[in-house]
């Protein structure tokens, strides 16, 4: 018999804990096979060798933002829905309050739960002579700089053709679900989660071009380390690699469309201004 459901719980918070216990033992006594595993920062590789080779029928996150974001990269490489459980935090990530779990999770397994594709991104990294390393975003990349006082400079192309060269503090790249994250402080605009789009902002440019710029989600940009300074690469804020000049970052949408979770009665204006609502308190 396969596993159900997975539990992803942030153990360092008390709430998501006892949710995680009592939608256990609640499921359980409807017949699903439910296995709950725990995040801890100090045990995170553990953690995350606990998920690994999971491909349950729906994954759920309880937690912030950080637990949502490393639960969807699971669920993205398993091809399996993602449930997130909203604890108060800010954007498109997190869709369902706390009440009220049992049952959306019983209606998401029996077909009648509503699914919503998001684009996220497929990003490949090329640092000196060494191999090329893959990875995939929900929210964001960003490439930024490790001096402070110091900007960073990063020569941009779109589909082969060569746009800008920044000179900055940083430039991201963000999907729709990530646009309500570091892109909106970056002064980006918000989308709505379904469009297979990307935005491409940049952070505290110096003489230069200060908008973002909305591209279709078939476009693929490049990011070439130029002049004398190191980047550090982050991915849905995880530092990756540090990239010296001469490098180069490439990210296009994924081909494999991460599924999300979300209750039908609400849409996104509603959902955009409960969360962003929830961000000011």
């Amino acid at each position: 018999m396969g596993v159900d459901v997975v539990l992803v719980v942030h153990g360092g918070r008390e709430d998501a804990r006892a949710l995680a216990a009592a939608t256990e033992s609640s499921l359980a006594a409807e017949g699903l096979e439910v296995v709950a595993v725990g995040l801890d920062q100090a045990r995170r590789e553990r953690d995350e060798r606990a998920l690994e080779g999971l491909a349950p029928s729906l994954f759920v996150s309880l937690g912030g933002d950080g637990t949502f974001l490393r639960t969807a990269r699971h669920a993205h490489g398993a091809d399996r829905p993602v449930l997130g459980v909203n604890f108060g935090r800010v954007g498109y990530l997190l869709d369902l309050p706390p009440d009220g779990l049992d049952r959306v999770i019983v209606e998401t397994l029996g077909g009648q739960g509503t699914i919503e594709l998001r684009a996220g991104l497929e990003i490949s990294m090329q640092a000196g002579e060494g191999p090329e390393e893959r990875y995939f975003a929900v929210n964001e990349l960003s490439a930024e700089k490790t001096v402070p006082g110091h900007v960073v400079r990063l020569a941009a192309t779109i589909d082969g053709e060569p746009f800008l060269t920044y000179s900055a503090d940083g430039v991201l790249l963000s999907t729709p679900t990530g646009s309500t994250a570091y892109n909106l402080s970056a002064g980006g605009p918000v989308l709505a989660p379904h469009l297979d789009a990307l935005v491409m902002t940049p952070v505290a440019p110096h003489f230069v071009i200060d908008r973002s710029v909305v591209l279709g989600g078939d476009q693929t940009v490049v990011l070439d380390v130029v002049g004398e300074r190191p980047v550090v690469c982050v991915i849905d804020g995880m530092s990756v690699a540090t990239l010296q000049p001469g490098d180069q970052l490439r990210a296009r949408r994924h081909p494999r469309w991460l599924k999300v979770v979300v209750l039908a009665d609400r849409g996104v204006g509603r959902r955009l201004r409960e969360s962003l609502r929830q961000g000011h308190e």
